[in-house]
């Protein structure tokens, strides 16, 4: 861990993460312990004192252990292959969708209809899923569609005669 103003910078065994605070609150490092402090009268300041917490605490974790989505493709001919650093996507649409893995996030299929996104950066981990969902969020008569593994999606009842 290195502080640098308001940047601080963080390195391990998986990558390594740097981010810029906000001005109204300020970090200190003594033995491995990052403390926030700011202002208590200043509103604004107190918003950004917990944001920082969760952010440095997400950083630490996420060069140490690392952070993991686990998605599901539900439907007849929904698959998703692995090539590199492109996700094949079939999804039901007449040409395969390709998506470009930013830099910094690995994609793996362990079957051909679970995804799993791994990364350091858990912003970037969640932001990586959910454009993957986008693609073909669940519906709610059938179920198809790109979910979350632990995503439950409540199901309508189909119009009747």
């Amino acid at each position: 861990m290195k502080l640098d103003g308001n940047n601080l910078f963080v390195k391990g065994k998986i990558g390594e993460l740097s981010y810029d605070f906000n001005q109204s609150i300020s970090l200190t490092i003594d033995e491995n312990i990052i403390q926030v402090v700011w202002d208590k009268n200043d509103k604004k300041a107190t918003a950004q004192a917990g944001t920082a917490r969760a952010i440095a605490n997400n950083m630490v974790t996420g060069v140490s252990a690392g952070f993991e989505k686990k998605m599901t493709l539900i439907g007849v001919g929904y698959r998703a292959q692995a090539k590199g650093n492109v996700l094949s996507l079939s999804l039901g649409y007449s040409h395969p969708v390709d998506f470009n893995v930013p830099n910094g996030i690995s994609v793996e299929t362990p079957s051909q209809t679970e995804i799993v996104i791994k990364g350091s950066n858990k912003q970037l981990v969640g932001e990586v899923a959910a454009k993957i969902r986008a693609y073909r969020p669940p519906e709610p008569y059938k179920g198809k569609g790109v979910r979350y593994s632990d995503e439950h999606v409540a199901r309508k009842e189909a119009k009747k005669k």
